[in-house]
């Protein structure tokens, strides 16, 4: 689960620096990370380097464990000084996270101008604890400024995310659904979990296949490659082929994950921020399953966003089962109320988000 948070943090970060590099090519762009994290791997394919330190996320329990870490996390202080201090960067940018910790108040300690990107509706920890120390904090959602009382300035942004084609046609859209063998005159319902999948969502996708519940609608679910076998072998145990579902398709992971929730009708999903600012682009409705267990339940208040403006339906993980889930999906499939949803989506979707948050780096640094 926690992958899957830090990896939405990374693709921000990398985002926000392939703006700068598209409005300067001359801009020098640094990353700090740990040597365990995702960003040994995406940052350098990138094509930016990548410097590290330690960090931990804490918890307040007190053990052995916990304490080590706090003693590194404090050595990561000093690492971070020293690479502010070699590099002489013109802003420091933070999107979130425990390793934004040593970085910003180094740098904010250093007199550098620092900026804080926050992609949920309900703000981190380390935004909170460095919002008196930031220069500006960029947010996704109006409900998160709010909640972050003591900022210098709070500018909303929106969150940025990877290109969606939002004008695929009739006919691509008919195409992407054909390429997964499903009927495109029949609603198609898109589950996914992120790139790790989803136990849960899958699960629950399973028993509705064995309980034949889909009768006026197909599914296609990306289980996550890690878990693409568990649920052939769960699916084997109830005496179904994965390759012969009536109406439902099963595969590891979608490559082309804007087209094909471009031609769909519904997602399940979780209610990560750049899953919400995605949806609210395509204007799809959306039935949201909060990842539990991850801090301040912030994925939770993403999904609230979107279920107040009706454009979507929370069920929660630990209730989510196989009859909630066609019942909530056969609620939204007439036609008008498809439109309804997806245009009340439309209405929170926020335009030029790179074009807003490079404003806000390049209005700091020609100020300070």
């Amino acid at each position: 689960m926690q992958q899957q948070v830090r990896q939405d943090i990374l693709i921000h970060g990398l985002a926000i620096a392939n703006k700068i590099k598209k409005e300067n090519k001359d801009a020098e762009i640094l990353f700090i990370g740990t040597e365990r994290g995702l960003e040994q791997d995406l940052v350098p394919r990138a094509g930016y380097a990548l410097k590290t330190i330690d960090a931990y996320g804490l918890s307040f329990k007190i053990s052995i464990d916990n304490l080590k870490k706090m003693i590194k996390t404090i050595k990561g202080l000093s690492q971070a000084k020293k690479i502010i201090k070699e590099f002489k960067p013109d802003v420091v940018i933070g999107t979130g996270g425990y390793i934004c910790g040593a970085v910003i108040l180094e740098a904010h300690k250093l007199k550098i101008p620092t900026l804080l990107h926050e992609s949920n509706a309900f703000p981190g920890k380390a935004v909170k604890m460095l919002a008196k120390k930031t220069d500006v904090i960029m947010v996704s959602f109006e409900d998160a400024i709010s909640r972050i009382p003591k900022a210098k300035k709070v500018v909303l942004t929106g969150t940025p995310t990877r290109n969606i084609n939002l004008n695929l046609s009739k006919d691509e859209k008919i195409k992407e659904i054909e390429k997964y063998s499903l009927n495109p005159a029949k609603p198609v319902v898109l589950a996914f979990g992120g790139s790790q999948g989803a136990k849960k969502i899958n699960e629950t996708i399973v028993d509705l296949a064995y309980k034949k519940l889909n009768k006026k609608y197909q599914i296609l679910l990306a289980s996550g490659a890690k878990q693409y076998d568990a649920v052939k072998e769960e699916l084997k145990g109830k005496n179904l082929d994965i390759d012969k579902l009536e109406g439902i398709k099963v595969v590891p992971y979608i490559y082309e994950m804007a087209e094909v929730m471009n031609a769909v009708d519904i997602l399940v999903c979780r209610s990560g921020a750049t899953t919400i600012t995605e949806i609210t682009k395509l204007g799809k409705p959306a039935i949201f399953i909060p990842l539990p267990n991850v801090s301040h339940n912030h994925q939770q208040y993403n999904a609230e966003v979107l279920e107040k403006v009706g454009a979507a339906k929370i069920i929660g993980n630990d209730s989510l089962n196989a009859e909630d889930l066609n019942k909530a999906i056969e609620n939204m499939l007439d036609k008008d109320t498809l439109e309804r949803m997806g245009e009340n989506a439309k209405k929170i979707a926020i335009d030029n988000i790179e074009d807003r948050i490079y404003n806000e780096i390049e209005k700091l640094i020609n100020k300070g």
